[in-house]
């Protein structure tokens, strides 16, 4: 029997590709094809695919505007499937998002994402919300979701759960003896399809109320994986082959959990369980407070497994706006942090998060984020005009800001994260360093030997050459030296930073 295909379209943060991973191998293993090549004007229509999942982001309005043309060239290219729609904007209007296509689209909150596992369960038992045709019956589907959204995670389900129709989609393998359970950390996988890294969901929530931010009304309050079970998959996914893991969250900041002997477990002890417990699988932050770099959590980033690449949730130079942003931390905070991870690690790459515009920013203001930008000398600044979003207090707050002076500041912002990344890839030429082949699209288009793309230990992106056109297969640690920065990629928003060359031993 032919393989049915489901499709995966993936927006905003490192946490919601960890998950669409989790649920696209969720879908594998019950017997489905899964694809999750972006979709493009130019994607040929495909009648074969009956499912589109597609996991949102809230961030921004620009995020959102993403989302709703992804859905309907989704709707266009794939004209026999259901659309399912997850993540934080399903999560907080799901209903305007329904509203484009209200005959073909289910709206599943990002909350209960998890339930996606019990979804391809379903599908391979053969639910009844399969149509004699065997597509998809899109209030079938709906109701399904419905009716486990309701239960309190988390759930046990069983076959009794699936309303079996075998007659219409027989089972795609064996019935599993145990029940399914899920939570909020169901979304798992040790082996990956779109990244040639690994990732770990190990945290989920915030119990910050930022004045800009909608994450913690999608996501809720903060909650974490116990830390042995965290333990427990990153062996696992050492196992598999995966040379590095990337720990993901909302929040790592307020990871907190209990070892099996109820030993309370804040994040660096967590690093330290990880470390004590995998031999050669090297660990990258995703990102991380300010105020909450202490001495504690640099003692262990000193340990050579952990990657040399530091993000920080900043947003702000200022300490008057950052107490109009309900920010957890000042810039003093900022300075102590950056100057305690050097101290730890080599040349570390440091980059953050600004917001330009924010509500009653002066000039006085921004010229202290940018003296801060300046004196801190981030590899990369990742750039935001500020985004009024629905339901926060900031977007009601006086003194908005023109749009016109916001791309200014932007525009500074983005400048200086240019001259920062080619400064730092400089501060790198010449010397060697370990990286991960990356699973690069544009290199299997052409078909080009002897190159290799790889994201280094300190977060570059190499266009390697490799002197004996060996064939290195993604996911492979190899040894690159760097040869020369990529200026204009960099100014032009392409990922490649630098080039260089395989060394080997």
């Amino acid at each position: 029997m032919e393989k049915k295909i489901i499709h995966f379209e993936t927006l905003g943060c490192r946490l919601n590709q960890d998950e669409s991973e989790g649920a696209a191998r969720s879908f594998a293993v019950n017997g489905f094809s899964t694809d999750m090549e972006a979709v493009s004007a130019s994607t040929e229509i495909d009648r074969s695919v009956v499912l589109c999942i597609v996991n949102t982001c809230t961030v921004t309005g620009k995020a959102e505007q993403k989302a709703r043309r992804i859905i309907r060239l989704l709707l266009e290219k794939y004209p026999e499937s259901v659309v399912l729609v997850t993540g934080c904007y399903a999560e907080v209007d799901g209903k305007s998002i329904e509203s484009i296509c209200p005959d073909r689209i289910v709206i599943l909150k990002g909350t209960r994402k998890f339930v996606l596992s019990a979804v391809a369960e379903a599908m391979a038992f053969g639910a009844d919300f399969f149509q004699d045709s065997g597509l998809i019956r899109r209030d079938g589907l709906n109701d399904f979701v419905e009716r486990l959204s309701r239960e309190v995670p988390p759930l046990s389900l069983d076959e009794s759960s699936f309303s079996l129709k075998p007659d219409v989609s027989p089972r795609l393998h064996a019935p599993v003896k145990s029940p399914l359970v899920l939570d909020e950390f169901s979304l798992y996988t040790p082996v990956f399809e779109k990244h040639s890294r690994g990732s770990i969901k190990v945290q989920d929530g915030c119990n910050c109320a930022c004045s800009f931010c909608r994450i913690h009304l999608a996501r809720g309050k903060s909650i974490s994986l116990d830390a042995d079970e965290v333990v427990r998959r990153v062996r696992e996914i050492e196992g598999s082959g995966v040379n590095e893991v990337v720990f993901t969250g909302v929040n790592l900041s307020q990871y907190s959990s209990r070892d099996g002997k109820g030993n309370v477990v804040n994040f660096p002890a967590l690093l330290s369980m990880v470390l004590e417990s995998t031999s050669s699988i090297s660990l990258r932050i995703s990102s991380f407070y300010p105020q909450s770099i202490d001495d504690a959590l640099c003692d262990v980033l000193k340990n050579p497994r952990v990657q040399p690449f530091f993000h920080m949730s900043i947003q702000s130079g200022s300490d008057r706006i950052l107490e109009l942003m309900r920010r957890p931390h000042s810039v003093s905070h900022v300075v102590k942090s950056i100057e305690l991870i050097r101290k730890a690690k080599e040349n570390p790459f440091i980059s953050c998060d600004i917001i330009a515009g924010f509500p009653g920013e002066g000039e006085d203001d921004f010229e202290m984020t940018k003296r801060l930008c300046t004196e801190q000398n981030f590899a990369w600044i990742h750039a935001f005009p500020f985004s009024p979003r629905p339901d926060t207090p900031a977007a009601v707050m006086k003194g908005q800001v023109p749009e016109r002076i916001k791309a200014e500041r932007v525009s500074w912002l983005t400048e200086k994260a240019v001259e920062g990344k080619v400064s730092y890839v400089e501060s790198w030429k010449g010397r060697t360093v370990s990286a991960i082949v990356e699973n690069s699209r544009s290199l299997r288009n052409s078909r080009e030997s002897g190159v290799i793309h790889a994201v280094t230990e300190n977060y570059l992106h190499v266009e390697c050459r490799v002197p004996d056109s060996r064939i290195f297969a993604p996911g492979s640690k190899v040894s690159i030296r760097i040869d020369g920065v990529l200026a204009e990629s960099i100014g032009s928003g392409r990922e490649l930073d630098c080039t260089g060359t395989v060394v080997f031993p």
